[in-house]
C-alpha cells in the first residue's frame, strides 16, 4: 500500500485546516504537511512542492472560481491526485467535482479515520466518494464531460486568461497581470474561443462560469 510523505492542505479556514493537519499527521505517520489558505498561495506552493503525494483542496478557495482550481492543478501537476474536501455534500456538487478532475470528495463532517481511509484509497489509485452519492455520478458526468474535454485542450496560460475573462478583466489588465503584450493576449483569446467553440469573450466567460462556479450556501466550505 502506498503511503504519503508530503501532503498539501489548501483551505481558507484556519481552525479546520489546523485540525485536519494535526489529525492526518498523527494518523498517517507524520508526513510533511504543507498548508495554504488561498489560490495564490497554492500556486506558489505547488511550484515549490511538485513532489507532493496528494492535495486536500477546499471547494471554495479565495481567488478561484469554483472548480477552476481543479483544472489548474490538472494542467500544472497532472500526476498529483487531488481530494476535494468540503462541507457542501450535495450529490450534484460531488459528481461535478469528480468530472472536473478530483480523485475523491471528502465531506468535512467525516471523522479522521474516514478521511485517512479516503486519502489512502486515493493514494492507491482509487476514486473515493461517500457511499450514498455514487449512483448520481454517471448522470452528472455526462452533462459536464464536453466542457471538461474542451478545457483539457487549453494550455495553463490560456486557462489563466480564461479565468481572468470570467473575472471581467479587459485585455490590457490581463496583459499587465501576466507581463505580456496585448497582442499575445489576443492570440490566447483566439485559441480559447476556438477550443471552447465560442465566438467571443462574453460567450467564453459565460460557458466557463456555468460549468465552474459553485454556490456557497454557508461560510464553512
Amino acid at each position: 500500500m502506498y503511503t504519503a510523505s508530503k501532503i498539501i492542505i489548501a483551505d481558507d479556514h484556519p481552525l479546520f485546516r489546523d485540525a485536519l493537519k494535526q489529525g492526518v499527521s498523527a494518523a498517517m505517520g507524520d508526513p510533511e504537511m504543507i498548508c495554504c489558505g488561498s489560490f495564490s498561495e497554492l500556486q506558489r506552493l505547488i511550484a515549490e512542492h511538485d513532489d507532493a503525494d496528494v492535495v486536500l483542496l477546499d471547494l471554495h478557495m479565495p481567488g478561484a472560481v469554483g472548480f477552476s482550481t481543479l483544472h489548474f492543478l490538472g494542467l500544472r501537476c497532472p500526476d498529483i491526485p487531488v481530494a476535494m474536501i468540503s462541507a457542501n455534500e450535495e450529490p450534484e456538487i460531488i459528481a461535478r467535482a469528480v468530472e472536473h478532475g478530483a480523485s475523491g470528495f471528502i465531506p468535512k463532517s467525516a471523522d479522521i479515520a474516514t478521511i485517512v481511509k479516503a486519502i489512502e484509497s486515493i493514494l492507491n489509485g482509487q476514486v473515493w466518494l461517500p457511499q450514498d452519492v455514487k449512483a448520481h455520478i454517471a448522470e452528472v458526468q455526462q452533462r459536464t464531460r464536453d466542457f471538461v474535454d474542451k478545457v483539457a485542450t487549453l494550455t495553463p496560460s490560456q486557462f489563466r486568461v480564461l479565468m481572468m475573462l470570467v473575472d471581467g478583466r479587459k485585455n490590457k489588465e490581463i496583459a499587465d497581470e501576466v507581463c505580456v503584450t496585448e497582442a499575445t493576449i489576443k492570440a490566447h483569446l483566439t485559441e480559447i474561443f476556438r477550443k471552447l467553440d465560442v465566438k467571443n469573450r462574453t460567450q467564453a466567460a459565460m460557458v466557463a462560469k456555468t460549468h465552474l462556479e459553485v454556490s456557497n450556501p454557508n461560510t464553512m466550505e
